[in-house]
């Protein structure tokens, strides 16, 4: 009995060193491949995941369709550009349901997507 009396309490742990990181209302924990959004974990198929990690990485900066194949497909050979398009509408509709108030994937016309901040 005392010896457990002298270990020490178990500290509750904190986001980052679960391994997830805050970008705003996002949490992201790249090892376990999951994305939250506010409280909602999201439930997202492999290239959305890759779309979003990519715009997370660099909230703020503008990321060309090409540059986001390049960080979510293996050949980007095989997939149009419109492809990047398609995940990013199922994608802003998966954040709605999350509750999102507004977008926070900006299109940029002509030069690709970016994460507001």
């Amino acid at each position: 009995m005392r010896a457990r009396l002298r270990r020490p309490a178990p500290v509750p742990s904190t986001d980052a060193e679960q391994g997830w990181q805050r970008h705003g209302a996002f949490a992201i924990d790249r090892d376990g491949r999951r994305i939250h959004y506010g409280d909602a974990a999201l439930d997202l198929t492999r290239y959305e995941y890759a779309l979003l990690a990519a715009l997370l990485q660099r909230p703020g900066a503008i990321l060309s369709r090409a540059q986001l194949m390049d960080r979510g497909w293996d050949s980007s050979a095989d997939s149009a550009d419109r492809t990047v398009d398609t995940h990013i509408k199922t994608l802003r509709a998966k954040l709605r349901a999350a509750g999102a108030a507004h977008d926070p994937i900006r299109t940029h016309c002509g030069l690709g997507y970016a994460l507001e901040q």
